[in-house]
C-alpha cells in the first residue's frame, strides 16, 4: 500500500466523489452562518444543515467537502493523549434525497479498497442492531463474510452506538468502517475486537442513513426525501495509510511537531511530560491559524475566548520546553506551508494571522507574569491564615483570567508544599458553562429563530435586478403577516411582501436595505426594510397603506432614490477607506464589520493600536484625493479565481459562489461587493473621519460622513464656534488666544476667592484652642464650624493641627443642608491608638452618613445637621476607647 500524504488524500477523496457526480464545495468557515446553536463548525454536515432540513435547496443533490472543524470538548486531554484534537478536517459526501445505502456502502468500499489501496481482509463494518438492510448490502453485494461485521445498539442506559440521533430532526442508523492496524496496537486480551477500547481497531469511515424524523422521544417516522452523511476524519484516514502511531506522527503534523522540538532544543519521545507540550502545541497551533484565518479575532468571549484560550495554552507550553521569546508566528508559518494547498486562504491572509498571534503572545507573556504574581500573593495569604489548600474559586480566577490551566497551578503549588480545592475549581467551571450554554439560544435544530419565513415554499427565490434601475414590475408570490402566510394583505395590515424579480437591494454585507414603496391598480404598500431570507429569497416589509395586495398580483417596486443614492456614496467611500487603510498602516489590516445607510458611515478594521492624529490626516486626504481624481466605478462578474488574480479583496468568512462581483475603483480600489455604489467616486464629494475608537481587542472603528454630511458637519461646527466667539466676546480667529486668558484670569480669581474663604472659615471658628481637652493625655479638639465645605475643613484642620501640637482635630460643619466631618490624627496620637478612619466612621451615623480614611486623616459626608452636636460629643468616647 502506498503511504499517500495528507495532502494527497483530501485531494483522491474529493476527485472520487467528483467523478460519482458530486459538486465539490470548499470548506465552509469555522464560523457557523445562521446557527445559533453552534459556537464553531464541529463536523463535516454542520453548514450543510438547511439542506438536510429542506428548508434550502442545495446546488446540487450529490455534495463533497473536506470541512474545517473544531472541538473543544476534550481540551483538558489534548496533547496527554494521542488521539485527541481540537482542530481536525472531516471528508464527507453527502445526498440529499438521491442516493441512499447502496451507493453509499459500495463507493466507500471501492474509494478505501481500489483507491487508496487498504487490504480488505483488514477491514471490519459495522451497522446499527436491526438494520438488514445495511447487513445484506455488506454481505450479499460487497462480499464481507457475516462473521466480520459487528451489529451495535442501545446498552442498559439507554444509549446508542450506530444510530446518528441530535434531539428531534432528521436521524438514522449508521454503518463504519473499521481497519485493523494488527496486534502491536492491540491491549492483549483475547476479547480484543471491533468496539475495543485500545487503538487496534481504527474507525475511518462513517456513513449515516438519514432515514427517520425523531420527535426526541424515540418515536420515529419514515423521512419521504432520505439522506446520506458521510464523516470520515481526514487525520484518522492518513494514520492507517501511513501505518504510523498517531495523528501526530502524520506527514503534516509531523512538520510542526519537528519544528517545534526544533525551537526548543528537545527530541520527540524521550520525555513524555515535554511529549504532551509538543503534542499540545502542535494541536493548537493549527486551530488558532485556522480560526484567525476565518476572522476570529481574540476576546473574552464566544469563539474568540476559545481562540485565546488555545493561544494561550500553546504559548504557555511552549514556556514549559523552554523555548524563549515569540515563537507561535513561526510555528503558524509551517501550519501555512504545510495546509496552503488545500486552503490557499492561508498563504492569502499570512501576513494578518501572523500578526494577531504575535500581538496576542505578547500580551499573553505580561498576563502570565502577572498572574504568576497573583499566584504568589493567594500563596501568601494561605500562609498567613495556616490554608493548605488554594480554593476553587481562586484556582478558577487564574484560569479564566490569566489562561493558567489548572495542572500548572497545581503543580505550582504542589512544589511549595500546597494542594488546590479541584471540586470548587469544576464547580466554579460549570457554573461559566451553564451561563455560557443559557447565553446561547438554541431554536431549533438548525439553530435558527423559527418564524413564518420558515413555511414558505423553499423552491420559491427572488432575484435582485436593482443595480441599474430603481424602478420594476414583479409579480407577488408569497404574502405574509408577521407569524402566517396569508393571500392578501389589506388597508393598514403590516407584512412581508415576496416578488419574483425586486430592484429593492435587501441588507446585507453591511449596507442596509433599500426603501421605498410597492404599487398597484391604486393600492400601497410602504416598504421600511427589506431582508434577505433563507433560501434565496427577498422580504420587502412594511404597511398596506391603501388598497389590497393579493397573491398573484403584478406589482411596480419604486426605490427611494434619494437614500439608494447618499447610501451608495458611503458605501464607495468605505472601499477607499479600506485601501486608505492599508496603505499606511500596513496589508494586516482587513475589514471586520462595516455599516453604510444613507447617513454615514461605519467600517470595523484589524489594528492594533490607536490611530495617530497624523495618520488619521492621511488616511482622510487619500480618500479626499481618490475622490478628487474622479476614478470610474467599473463592476463586472467573473468567476472567484479570476477575481483572485485582479487582486480583488475579499471579506472573512465569506462564502462566494462560483460567480461573484468585482467592483474596481480606477487602479486603487478592487475588491469583491454585492453592494450598490456610485458611477463615479466623484459623486462622494467629500469624505470626513469623525471618530476612531477601538471595540475588541485588535479591532478598531472610524466612523466617518460623505457628501451633504461633510457640509452639515461643517455647518454645524461653523455655528457652534460663531456662538462660542459670540459669548467669549471674540472674533472667531481670535477665539483660542481669548480662552486662554479667560482660563489664566479664572485661575488668578479661584486662588483669590479660596483665601478669602479660608479666612471667613478661620474668623467664623474663632479662638477655639480653649475647647482642647485631655483624653488620656492625648489633646483633642472637636469643635463645628457654620457654612464651611470641605476644602475648607481641610485647611482650617491643618492650621489647628500645628496649633495642637500633638493629638487630635475633628471639625463638623453644615453647608445647604448637608454635613461635613473631618477628623485628623498626629504621629504621636497614632502611636497611642488613634486611627482617624475608624472615628470618623463611628460618629458619621449620627449625622446620617458614612466615610472613612486614612489613620493620619479622614472625612465623611451626612444628611443630618441636628445630629452634629451628639456626633462631636461622641468623639471624646471613642478616643478613650482607642487610647491604649
Amino acid at each position: 500500500m502506498k503511504k499517500y500524504g495528507v495532502n494527497e488524500l483530501r485531494k483522491m477523496y474529493l476527485d472520487f466523489f467528483e467523478s460519482k457526480e458530486h459538486l465539490v464545495l470548499n470548506s465552509f468557515s469555522l464560523v457557523p452562518h445562521n446557527d445559533k446553536s453552534l459556537l464553531l463548525i464541529n463536523a463535516g454536515m454542520a453548514p450543510l444543515k438547511p439542506y438536510f432540513t429542506g428548508q434550502e435547496i442545495p446546488p446540487k443533490t450529490r455534495v463533497a467537502t473536506c470541512q474545517k472543524c473544531i472541538r473543544t470538548g476534550d481540551i483538558e486531554n489534548v496533547g496527554k493523549t494521542a488521539r485527541h484534537l481540537t482542530f481536525f478536517e472531516m471528508l464527507g459526501n453527502f445526498s440529499f434525497g438521491d442516493y441512499f445505502k447502496r451507493e453509499a456502502i459500495h463507493w466507500s468500499w471501492e474509494f478505501l479498497t481500489k483507491v487508496v489501496g487498504l487490504e480488505e481482509e483488514r477491514l471490519y463494518p459495522s451497522i446499527y442492531e436491526d438494520d438488514e438492510e445495511a447487513f445484506d448490502i455488506w454481505t450479499k453485494e460487497i462480499g464481507v463474510p457475516a462473521e466480520k461485521i459487528t451489529r451495535f445498539g442501545r446498552d442498559e442506559n439507554g444509549d446508542c452506538d450506530n444510530f446518528w440521533e441530535h434531539g428531534a430532526g432528521p436521524c438514522g442508523p449508521c454503518s463504519e468502517i473499521y481497519y485493523d492496524r494488527g496486534l502491536s496496537y492491540g491491549c492483549g486480551s483475547p476479547d480484543c475486537k471491533v468496539g475495543c477500547d485500545c487503538d487496534r481497531f481504527m474507525e475511518v469511515w462513517n456513513n449515516v442513513f438519514t432515514q427517520f424524523e425523531s420527535d426526541g422521544n424515540r418515536h420515529y417516522t419514515e423521512l419521504k426525501q432520505k439522506n446520506i452523511d458521510t464523516g470520515m476524519g481526514l487525520e484518522r484516514l492518513a494514520v492507517v495509510v501511513q501505518d504510523v502511531h498517531s495523528v501526530f506522527d502524520i506527514d503534516t503534523m509531523k512538520a510542526i511537531r519537528d519544528r517545534i522540538c526544533e525551537l526548543a532544543g528537545v527530541t520527540y519521545q524521550e520525555d513524555e511530560t515535554k511529549d504532551v507540550s509538543i503534542r499540545l502545541i502542535t494541536d493548537h497551533i493549527r486551530s488558532v491559524t485556522f480560526m484567525t484565518s476565518d476572522g476570529i479575532i481574540p476576546s473574552n468571549e464566544g469563539r474568540g475566548y476559545v481562540l485565546r484560550r488555545l493561544l494561550r495554552r500553546a504559548a504557555r507550553h511552549g514556556r514549559l520546553l523552554g523555548i524563549d521569546g515569540l515563537f507561535l508566528a513561526k510555528l503558524c508559518e509551517t501550519v501555512i506551508e504545510e495546509s496552503k494547498d488545500g486552503y490557499p486562504e492561508l498563504e492569502e491572509k499570512k501576513e494578518y494571522i501572523l500578526k494577531v498571534l504575535t500581538n496576542e503572545e505578547e500580551k499573553f507573556n505580561k498576563t502570565i507574569d502577572q498572574g504568576l504574581s497573583i499566584l504568589n500573593e493567594m500563596i501568601e495569604n494561605c500562609k498567613k491564615n495556616q490554608i493548605k489548600t488554594l480554593s476553587g474559586k481562586d484556582t478558577f480566577k487564574l484560569y479564566d483570567t490569566y489562561g493558567f490551566p489548572i495542572d500548572l497551578t497545581k503543580e505550582i503549588l504542589e512544589e511549595k508544599g500546597f494542594s488546590i480545592d479541584e471540586e470548587g475549581f469544576h464547580a466554579a467551571m460549570e457554573e461559566q458553562r451553564n451561563k455560557a450554554r443559557d447565553a446561547r439560544e438554541t431554536t431549533n435544530y438548525m439553530g435558527a429563530d423559527v418564524t413564518v419565513y420558515q413555511s414558505i415554499d423553499p423552491k420559491i427565490t427572488s432575484k435582485f435586478v436593482g443595480y441599474d434601475r430603481l424602478i420594476h414590475d414583479s409579480k407577488i408570490s408569497v404574502l405574509t403577516t408577521s407569524d402566517e402566510l396569508v393571500e392578501a394583505l389589506t388597508d393598514g395590515q403590516a407584512g412581508t411582501i415576496i416578488v419574483d424579480e425586486t430592484p429593492f437591494y435587501a441588507t446585507m454585507g453591511g449596507q442596509q436595505a433599500d426603501v421605498g414603496i410597492i404599487t398597484a391598480d391604486g393600492s400601497e404598500f410602504k416598504v421600511e426594510d427589506t431582508i434577505h431570507l433563507q433560501g434565496g429569497k427577498i422580504g420587502h416589509v412594511g404597511t398596506v397603506v391603501k388598497g389590497m395586495f393579493k397573491v398573484g398580483d403584478t406589482v411596480t417596486l419604486s426605490v427611494c432614490e434619494a437614500n439608494r443614492v447618499n447610501t451608495g456614496k458611503n458605501h464607495s467611500a468605505t472601499h477607499l477607506l479600506q485601501k486608505a487603510l492599508r496603505t499606511v498602516l500596513g496589508t494586516h489590516v482587513e475589514q471586520a464589520g462595516s455599516y453604510v445607510d444613507a447617513d454615514r458611515l461605519r467600517f470595523d478594521f484589524t489594528h492594533f493600536s490607536a490611530m495617530t492624529k497624523e495618520e488619521l490626516a492621511k488616511v482622510e486626504a487619500i480618500v479626499n484625493e481618490e475622490i478628487a481624481h474622479s476614478l470610474p466605478v467599473i463592476t463586472e462578474e467573473m468567476t472567484l479565481e479570476e477575481a483572485k488574480k485582479t487582486g480583488a479583496m475579499a471579506l472573512f468568512g465569506e462564502k462566494y459562489g462560483d460567480k461573484v462581483r468585482v467592483v474596481k475603483m480606477g487602479d486603487f480600489s478592487v475588491e469583491l461587493c454585492g453592494g450598490t455604489h456610485v458611477p463615479n467616486t466623484s459623486a462622494i464629494t467629500a469624505f470626513k473621519i469623525v471618530s476612531e475608537s477601538g471595540i475588541a481587542a485588535g479591532v478598531r472603528r472610524i466612523e466617518a460622513l460623505t457628501g451633504a454630511g461633510v457640509f452639515a458637519y461643517y455647518n454645524e461646527l461653523e455655528e457652534e464656534l460663531t456662538n462660542a466667539s459670540k459669548a467669549a466676546k471674540a472674533e472667531p480667529q481670535n477665539l483660542a488666544k481669548k480662552i486662554e486668558a479667560m482660563q489664566e484670569e479664572i485661575k488668578a480669581l479661584q486662588s483669590e476667592n479660596q483665601k478669602l474663604k479660608d479666612k471667613l472659615a478661620k474668623d467664623a471658628l474663632g479662638d477655639v484652642m480653649d475647647q482642647v481637652i485631655s483624653v488620656k493625655e492625648v489633646s483633642v479638639l472637636a469643635t463645628k464650624v457654620d457654612d464651611v465645605d470641605m476644602n475648607g475643613l481641610r485647611t482650617l484642620g491643618d492650621q489647628l493641627k500645628e496649633k495642637i501640637g500633638e493629638g487630635v482635630v475633628v471639625l463638623a460643619s453644615a453647608k445647604d443642608g448637608k454635613v461635613s466631618l473631618l477628623a485628623m490624627a498626629t504621629d504621636d496620637a497614632m502611636k497611642k491608638g488613634v486611627h482617624a478612619g475608624n472615628l470618623i466612621k463611628e460618629i458619621a451615623s449620627l449625622v446620617g452618613g458614612g466615610g472613612g480614611g486614612r489613620p493620619n486623616m479622614a472625612q465623611a459626608g451626612g444628611k443630618n445637621p441636628a445630629g452634629i452636636d451628639a456626633a462631636i460629643e461622641k468623639v471624646k468616647e471613642v478616643v478613650e476607647v482607642q487610647v491604649k
